[in-house]
């Protein structure tokens, strides 16, 4: 039995021995080289870059109250379209001191003045239905009456304004109702009613009732690198795609480039902006039209402050001779090419100098040196036991 033991632990070394000589000799072997091989083709090349930016409109106003006061009312909210002129909000004022009591002297004083007025008119009009004094002086006294009574209303009219933010001649005109002053989509109401509210003045913005804005009249904004800032002119269409709208896309005009340069990341960045073409919005993978609709019914996919991307083409060539990037050496200045010559398992190689023009970063046009017929190296195949 312990014959048959070592027999078989002997068996065992020897199979482990040689299966391990045959797995060193299989992998010392030199391995065949085996390269991508390519054919020119004709086709277009585009230099494209693709900008990061955001969607808003071009015009967004912030609605600001005439006067100081609390909010007891919004009529509006975000989301509604409003037209110029419409009541967002109401205003109660809240009255300083010191003007309401110049307002309440002012009154007081008027009104002691028509009563004096008054009574001046009575004592000349008996003397002038006695014909005691002339007609031209009675019309100067009921003209200094009329004046009194005039006043009277005007600092009355004060008083209302100063007291309520309102007087019944103005009514209409209120500077308590916080009006929209152009026709849009309101962005943002960020007040409550029962906040506190100023009006705009020499050391303050005031408060923001609002944004309002056209949602009809969009641009894109972002930054473009100073490497590639000057291929760009006024007029270049763009492709703009929305970051949450992945299945559509738009176009657009580059409308500005900024002359002053920002500093982003030890980067200098020019902003540019776009005007965005709402007539344009199309579906990625079908091309269906989209149409937007603004005002009082409808909606619009977009909105203001959608992270987009902008791709612009800074170059491109039409139906000229490519072959892929991957296959050109890179020397100095020069660039060339290896031809394939022969057929069969081992074809050889012919380094042939090109002269190159634009690339897209996968093809790139050839100019000379080679022509369509011929097949050019690509770079080598790896298998899992190659180098």
């Amino acid at each position: 039995m312990k014959k048959y033991s070592k027999l078989i632990i002997a068996a065992i070394v020897a199979i482990i021995f040689i299966g391990t000589f045959v797995f060193l000799w299989m992998k010392s072997r030199p391995q065949e080289v085996v390269y991508n091989e390519f054919t020119p083709t004709v086709g277009n090349v585009e230099k494209t870059t693709v900008i990061t930016g955001k969607i808003e409109p071009r015009n967004e106003v912030n609605v600001k109250p005439q006067i100081s006061g609390i909010i007891t009312e919004l009529t509006k909210q975000a989301g509604d379209y409003v037209r110029e002129g419409d009541i967002i909000a109401k205003v109660k004022v809240i009255p300083d001191m010191g003007q309401l009591s110049a307002a309440e002297s002012r009154v007081r004083l008027a009104e002691i003045n028509q009563r004096q007025a008054r009574i001046d008119f009575e004592r000349e009009k008996s003397l002038y239905d006695r014909q005691l004094v002339s007609a031209d002086e009675f019309d100067k006294v009921a003209q200094v009456l009329r004046q009194a009574d005039q006043e009277v209303a005007a600092a009355q009219d004060a008083l209302q304004v100063v007291r309520d933010g309102v007087s019944k001649s103005n009514a209409s005109a209120s500077s308590t109702l916080v009006r929209s002053t152009i026709s849009g989509i309101i962005l943002d109401i960020p007040v409550k009613v029962g906040n506190s509210v100023i009006n705009s003045n020499t050391f303050n913005d005031g408060t923001t009732i609002a944004s309002v804005a056209n949602m009809s009249d969009l641009i894109f904004r972002g930054n473009i690198d100073e490497t590639e800032v000057g291929q760009l002119h006024i007029g270049m269409p763009m492709k703009i795609t929305v970051g949450a709208l992945q299945d559509l896309s738009f176009d657009a005009a580059l409308e500005y480039i900024s002359p002053k340069a920002t500093e982003s990341n030890g980067a200098n960045q020019f902003e540019i902006k776009a005007a965005v073409q709402l007539n344009s919005l199309q579906k990625k993978d079908t091309g269906e039209p989209v149409i937007p609709a603004y005002g009082p019914v409808g909606g619009s996919p977009l909105r203001s402050g959608y992270s987009a991307n902008a791709e612009i083409v800074l170059a491109s060539v039409q139906q000229v001779l490519t072959i892929p990037e991957s296959a050109i050496e890179f020397s100095g200045d020069s660039t060339f090419v290896y031809v394939i010559e022969g057929e069969g398992s081992k074809p050889t190689y012919r380094r042939t100098p090109i002269e190159t023009g634009l690339s897209d970063g996968v093809n790139i046009e050839v100019k000379k040196g080679i022509d369509a017929t011929e097949k050019v190296r690509g770079p080598q195949i790896l298998t899992e036991t190659g180098n």
